[in-house]
C-alpha cells in the first residue's frame, strides 16, 4: 500500500498502450488513483483542469516531447512533480530533462519495484513541503490533520472524531515517529491534575484505532508496552493481508453421554 498522505492522484503520459496499461494496473494495485494520457496535448489539458499529485511522463510522445511538456508546465507556474520515463541514457539528456523541470528520471527498462520506490519518495517530499507551506497541516503516513479546521483524513477519507479522540490523535501526531509516554499523553489530553481510571487511556486508544485502522489499511498506533504509544505505519493485520477473514473457531467435540447403568438381574 502506498504511503501517500491521501489517495494520491497520478497521471501516466505514455503513447505505448501496453506500457500504459501495465503501469496503470500496477499503480491501481498499490492504491493510487490513476489517469492516463496518450499524448502531450491530453496531458496538458488534464493538468489544466484537474488536480494531480505526480506525473509519470514519457520522453517521446507523438506531439510534444516530455522535455517540452515540462517547460510548458513550469512556465505556466504549474509545480506538479514530474517523473520522466525514458530510454535516453546520455548524461546530457538527463541534464536537459532535469533543467526543463523534471523532478526525477528513470531509465527504461526499469523494475516496477524501483519505479514504485521513486514514486513514494517523490510523494514524501511533496507532503513534506506542503507541511512546511501550511503549518496548520500535520501528516504521518497517510493521515493528515488540519489543526485550523480540525479535519482528519486517512487515505483520502474523512474521519469523524469526538473532542477527546481528536485531542489524543493530535498529541500522537505531534510526537509522530517517537514513543509518547502514557504520562505525557494523560497530561496533554486530560490535563495536569487528572486523576481517574488508569484504563481510560487504553479505552480511548481502542476507540481511535477502530476509526483510524479499518480493514485494508496498515496499523497506525503502535503500543510500546510499559512505556506508551507511537504513531507509525505498521503491518497489515493477517486477515487484511490475505483479504480473508480469520477462520471461525473450531467447534468442541460433542460430549458423550454417560454409560447407562447395568440393568438389574
Amino acid at each position: 500500500m502506498a504511503e501517500a498522505t491521501t489517495q494520491s492522484r497520478l497521471l501516466i503520459v505514455e503513447d505505448d498502450q501496453r506500457m500504459r496499461t501495465f503501469l496503470a494496473g500496477e499503480l491501481n494495485c498499490e492504491g493510487y488513483s490513476v489517469t492516463e494520457a496518450e499524448d502531450g496535448q491530453g496531458a496538458l489539458m488534464h493538468l489544466r483542469d484537474s488536480s494531480t499529485d505526480l506525473v509519470l511522463l514519457d520522453w517521446t510522445l507523438p506531439d510534444f516531447s516530455g522535455v517540452e511538456i515540462c517547460r510548458r508546465l513550469r512556465s505556466s507556474g504549474d509545480i506538479t512533480p514530474v517523473l520522466m520515463l525514458t530510454c535516453h541514457d546520455d548524461i546530457r539528456d538527463r541534464v536537459e530533462a532535469l533543467d526543463s523541470g523534471a523532478d526525477d528520471y528513470i531509465l527504461k527498462p526499469f523494475s516496477i519495484e524501483e519505479l514504485l520506490a521513486r514514486i513514494r519518495a517523490q510523494l514524501r517530499r511533496t507532503a513534506y513541503w506542503r507541511g512546511v507551506a501550511d503549518p496548520d497541516l500535520l501528516s504521518c503516513a497517510d493521515v493528515t490533520v488540519n489543526t485550523a479546521t480540525r479535519e482528519v483524513m486517512r487515505a483520502g477519507q474523512a474521519i469523524s472524531l469526538s473532542v477527546r479522540e481528536y485531542d489524543l490523535l493530535l498529541c500522537l501526531m505531534r510526537g509522530a515517529g517517537r514513543v509518547v509516554e502514557r504520562e505525557e499523553i494523560l497530561r496533554e489530553v486530560w490535563g495536569e491534575n487528572h486523576y481517574g481510571d488508569e484504563n481510560l487511556l487504553g479505552v480511548y486508544i481502542r476507540y481511535l484505532r477502530r476509526k483510524l485502522e479499518p480493514e485494508g489499511l496498515p496499523t497506525l498506533i503502535q503500543t510500546v508496552r510499559g512505556v506508551g504509544f507511537m504513531l507509525r505505519e505498521g503491518e497489515l493485520r493477517p486477515s487484511d493481508a490475505t483479504g480473508n477473514q480469520p477462520p471461525p473457531p473450531a467447534h468442541p467435540p460433542p460430549k458423550r453421554s454417560p454409560p447407562s447403568p447395568p440393568s438389574g438381574p
